[in-house]
């Protein structure tokens, strides 16, 4: 799939240089607000639900802006610490911001968690957590639910059905919505034996978000 009208940017921060892709509106269309969306520790922006959010929701009025984190942009193959991801993070937020529209703060697994730890202090509108890594695969006794339970702002979580980091049963009650991708694992792949495919897969998590994200700009 082509994406049109992408611009990129550099964005110095302490952590190095970060890069935003944007996926605006076509012209003509009224820019709601902005979705920033980061990767994971394992992998970039090419990764299957980000680039469908780029391609689904520019036509609803949102300007999706794909985040490489330092690491990435510097071709590094594992991430730093967490600390380290969220400077990269608040340094490169203004650069979110600039356009003066309300910014959803989102990311998918370790991107989810640095979404979750600085949207209050950032001013997000909301969080976008996709495949949010509740715990360790097999060690549900070292849970994250305090980083999404204090995100402080509307959270959506979009998780798979048969996520090892965290199915949708597992997560807390608390200040968020969940979206579940059924037969969907971290990376929201479906097996072949599951009852839909894998663009069914991909339908699901783009119309629920779109229609989240709408119930968003309208706040």
């Amino acid at each position: 799939m082509i994406l049109v009208r992408m611009q990129s940017e550099i964005v110095d921060t302490p952590a190095g240089d970060a890069r935003i892709t944007w996926h605006p509106p076509k012209k003509g269309t009224a820019t709601r607000l902005v979705l920033a969306v980061s990767h994971g520790a394992g992998g970039g922006i090419e990764a299957r639900d980000l680039q469908a959010l780029a391609a689904a929701l520019p036509p609803l009025g949102v300007s999706v802006a794909l985040v490489e984190q330092p690491w990435r942009v510097a071709g590094k193959k594992l991430a730093p610490a967490p600390q380290t991801l969220d400077t990269g993070w608040r340094a490169l937020w203004p650069a979110l911001a600039k356009r003066g529209l309300p910014v959803v703060a989102g990311g998918r697994s370790a991107g989810a968690r640095v979404a979750c730890r600085t949207a209050y202090e950032l001013g997000a509108h909301a969080v976008l957590a996709l495949s949010f890594p509740l715990h360790p695969p097999g060690r549900p006794e070292k849970s994250r639910a305090d980083e999404l339970l204090e995100a402080g702002v509307p959270t959506l979580v979009v998780q798979g059905g048969n996520d090892p980091f965290g199915k949708p049963a597992e997560f807390p009650d608390g200040g968020h919505d969940i979206l579940e991708v059924p037969y969907a694992d971290h990376s929201f792949t479906v097996p072949k034996r599951a009852t839909i495919t894998q663009d069914e897969a991909l339908t699901v998590l783009t119309d629920g978000v779109g229609k989240w994200i709408r119930s968003q700009s309208a706040r």
